[in-house]
């Protein structure tokens, strides 16, 4: 896929704002879904990005498409709905999906693409929105070889370290997996928190020991901005998000017949959180609506800082 393309982009949010201004800096004409889920786009305006109405109408402009929603509901809503992309698909076309989504619900709308003659790849990444911004997000990838290197050099515009999982659904399967241990590790460090603080234990000393032994991880990294000052560092994604993605990822782990004793704990543990706290907090929140929970005291200080929108736009 060489020279400028015709792309399209559904979903500029905290993550696909990034994607598309980095795809826009190789000189792609794109158009954008106009949606009140997106975040300020005047910068891929003055980029030269168009917006339009319907999923329908970004299909119709582009040879590829690009989906970063916020999970599968909104991209079946997306594909099959009034208008959708289904609708405008050029013959040939390829659908591109970032979102964090589910593998069966994946495949269905990979089947539908393709009976429209077009061409599907789930494409979801990990890391950060500071990353998506900076060009440098990982990308796991799931499709037929032919239509990945085909791909390829419009997701290395966005990403650093792109990993070919297989077949359509297996980039999904791979955020999944992803997900489920760093979001699995957050829950044991809030847990161990909540104890510590009612137990009377240094929190700083704690975080010294786990960090200089086998309690390391990026996860505890990542949540010392937090255990500091309260703030959510990079950590901007919020728990019902979380809970959306754990909740794919037992369903994933049920669909393939595989006890997923402890993603439900996980799971649960999240549901909760986003339940008692309030779901557009940030997923370090979990510690204090533990410790709220159990009567321990506060990590860091109290902050009501909120998604405006979510780690992917909403459709």
């Amino acid at each position: 896929m060489s020279g400028k393309r015709k792309l399209g982009f559904i979903g500029v949010g905290l993550m696909g704002h990034g994607l598309a201004k980095n795809l826009l800096k190789q000189g792609h004409a794109m158009t954008l879904l106009d949606h009140p889920g997106n975040q300020p786009i005047d910068d891929l305006m003055k980029m030269g990005a168009q917006t339009v109405a319907t999923p329908k109408e970004v299909a119709t402009a582009a040879d590829v498409v690009f989906l970063c929603v916020n999970g599968s509901p909104q991209v079946e809503a997306c594909v099959y709905g009034a208008d959708g992309l289904l609708e405008g698909l050029r013959a040939g076309g390829v659908v591109v999906d970032a979102t964090t989504a589910d593998p069966v619900s994946t495949l269905k709308v990979a089947a539908a693409v393709q009976a429209r003659g077009g061409r599907y790849v789930d494409a979801p990444m990990t890391r950060t929105s500071q990353h998506a911004e900076d060009g440098c997000v990982n990308a796991m990838l799931g499709g037929d070889a032919v239509t990945i290197a085909e791909v390829r050099p419009l997701i290395e515009a966005y990403a650093e370290n792109i990993f070919i999982g297989g077949e359509v659904g297996s980039g999904h399967r791979l955020k999944l997996l992803h997900n489920y241990i760093s979001l699995g590790t957050l829950a044991l460090l809030a847990e161990a928190y909540t104890c510590a603080g009612k137990a009377g234990v240094d929190r700083k000393v704690l975080t010294e020991v786990l960090a200089t032994g086998g309690g390391d991880s990026v996860v505890l990294k990542r949540l010392m901005p937090f255990l500091d000052s309260g703030e959510p560092g990079s950590m901007m994604f919020s728990l019902i998000n979380a809970g959306k993605d754990l909740r794919y990822f037992t369903h994933m782990a049920e669909d393939l017949q595989v006890g997923a004793f402890v993603g439900e704990a996980v799971h649960q543990t999240f549901v909760t959180a986003s339940n008692v706290g309030g779901g557009e907090k940030m997923i370090p929140e979990l510690l204090n609506i533990l410790c709220r929970m159990h009567g321990a005291p506060l990590c860091g200080k109290e902050t009501t800082l909120q998604h405006k929108a979510s780690d992917a736009g909403k459709l």
